[in-house]
């Protein structure tokens, strides 16, 4: 079994780290996925004979790593289903973007439309058909003048494919190492992680904050 990081389980939910390069869930790859990692889990630690249920909340892009949630029960599920639906689920990012960013906090609001066939997204204007609004808020934390570095936390108001992405890079501060939309790093690991949750619990209805740090090496020694 792969080691899982859990950082939190009760009966009702399970919170762990993904590790970068793993898919949220099964894709044509075939390559091991988050939530048959969970599923296996919790088959192992409690002996479950037959299929476990796990409720896939939502996905974290397969080369980012981070803070993904689970359900270990269908009402569980649905309930954080719907706190996405109403925005009641809180998710912030870590980012190590290109270049310096003077303002210390920013908004980014644009129109994004997702080419299908391509799996990419770009900024159009909010008249194409198709197009949707994302915005992020964004919170300069620090500045690595000899790499010309700039770590950002950011917070998430919408959850578009690819959003903090092609956001940013439209911006003209790329994610250092993102492979599709960045101009620096290639090769390297994309420097952007999901280190923050914030759920009100699907039972107890107690507000929980998650939080989950990358390791400070490579990209990430910024943190230091």
């Amino acid at each position: 079994m792969n080691k899982l990081n859990v950082i939190y389980e009760d009966n009702h939910i399970i919170v762990v780290e993904k590790k970068p390069n793993i898919p949220s869930q099964s894709d044509k790859t075939e390559d091991i996925d988050m939530l048959s990692i969970v599923k296996q889990y919790i088959k192992e630690k409690y002996n479950k004979p037959g299929n476990v249920y796990i409720g896939l909340i939502h996905r974290l892009d397969r080369p980012v790593g981070g803070i993904m949630i689970f359900a270990k029960t269908s009402k569980a599920a649905a309930r954080l289903s719907n706190q996405i639906r109403n925005k009641d689920f809180g998710k912030e990012y870590l980012a190590v973007v290109d270049g310096r960013i003077d303002e210390k906090n920013g908004t980014l609001q644009d129109y994004l439309y997702k080419d299908e066939r391509n799996n990419v997204s770009k900024v159009v204007s909010k008249e194409k058909k198709n197009s949707k609004l994302a915005k992020l808020d964004y919170e300069v934390l620090k500045y690595n003048e000899i790499k010309n570095l700039t770590l950002l936390k950011i917070q998430l108001h919408t959850g578009r494919h690819h959003q903090i992405r092609v956001q940013l890079s439209h911006f003209g501060h790329s994610i250092f190492g993102d492979q599709k939309y960045g101009t620096r790093g290639k090769g390297k690991q994309i420097a952007l992680w999901a280190y923050k949750l914030k759920i009100l619990h699907p039972i107890t209805k107690e507000e929980m904050v998650f939080e989950c740090i990358p390791e400070p090496i490579g990209t990430w020694c910024i943190l230091k």
